[in-house]
């Protein structure tokens, strides 16, 4: 019997991974279902991968659950994207995840992204010279429920827990920081969750603990998010609750396009352009100078992303 290397334990285990939470989801809303879109890349040459996208559903207005295993050489080029000292020797990077971004029909219920990604890096003779894990998950909310916020948060302190009680804290300061419009003064694009990358494995038990790691991470989104979502989606709204929901959604945009590194990634390593910008929302609103009215729920919303607090 073949011995599965590391990396193909972890792609199995991605696939598995997409599969669980699209039929959760797709039983969630209750109508739409997802479409899978395998592609390769580099015409079946550097990997490839399955996007698998939801829309005009019940719940959600476009749901993308994204999986790619993908492979190259270490050029120069893909040295300076993963910021690689100029002496590291030529070989191939590998890298393979799942990236989900969830935008909901319902202005009270949030939407959600999730990412779970291993990297590895091989010499030309094969040999594993680094390995590394990033990942984490957060929530867009357009409107503030903040038992909401503590329970999704709660979920992820008490599934990284276990792993050392100061991961939580540095991984949710991490993810305020990472996911902050710089260009707004740093006005998040939403309420945080956990951020985490280069997660490196000195060694096999190193790696076997942070595999089990990025496993209870990714087991805790459908409970962080699935409840918040029971609880909002049937609530009633009102056209002017759309509009503000679409104007949030134009920082979610200007973060993505602006900011993510994920985004600049896969464009900058040819990736698959329709697969890399499934992140954004299907409508979405840019007022110029648009100001919430001051007491109101909007206004109540925009403070909170601009004022980071502990929510557990």
């Amino acid at each position: 019997m073949k011995h599965e290397t590391f990396r193909e334990r972890w792609v199995q285990y991605i696939y598995g991974l997409q599969q669980t939470i699209c039929d959760a989801l797709e039983q969630e809303d209750g109508a739409a279902k997802f479409k899978a879109d395998k592609w390769d890349r580099d015409e079946g040459k550097g990997g490839g991968g399955i996007s698998r996208i939801m829309e005009n559903g019940n719940v959600f207005e476009k749901a993308g659950v994204n999986i790619s295993a993908v492979y190259g050489s270490l050029s120069e080029k893909m040295k300076q994207v993963l910021n690689l000292p100029a002496a590291v020797e030529d070989g191939e990077w590998f890298a393979c995840g799942l990236s989900l971004v969830l935008h909901t029909q319902n202005p009270f219920v949030p939407a959600v992204h999730a990412n779970w990604r291993y990297f590895e890096l091989t010499d030309k003779d094969g040999k594993i010279i680094d390995r590394w894990f990033g990942g984490g998950a957060d929530i867009t909310p357009y409107y503030l429920f903040e038992e909401d916020i503590c329970h999704f948060h709660g979920t992820f302190k008490n599934a990284i827990e276990p792993f050392g009680e100061d991961l939580y804290p540095k991984y949710k300061q991490q993810c305020d920081e990472y996911f902050s419009n710089k260009h707004r003064d740093n006005e998040m694009r939403g309420l945080g969750g956990v951020f985490y990358d280069h997660l490196r494995m000195k060694d096999e038990a190193e790696a076997e603990r942070l595999f089990d790691f990025q496993q209870a991470n990714a087991r805790a989104f459908l409970e962080a998010y699935l409840p918040i979502v029971k609880k909002r989606k049937n609530t009633p709204y009102t056209t002017a609750h759309k509009t503000w929901q679409e104007i949030r959604r134009g920082r979610y945009v200007e973060f993505n396009l602006l900011h993510d590194r994920g985004t600049v990634f896969g464009l900058k390593t040819n990736g698959r352009t329709e697969s890399i910008l499934m992140s954004l929302p299907p409508t979405v609103k840019f007022i110029y100078n648009h100001q919430p009215e001051p007491g109101s729920e909007e206004a109540k919303l925009l403070d909170a992303c601009r004022h980071p607090k502990d929510w557990v």
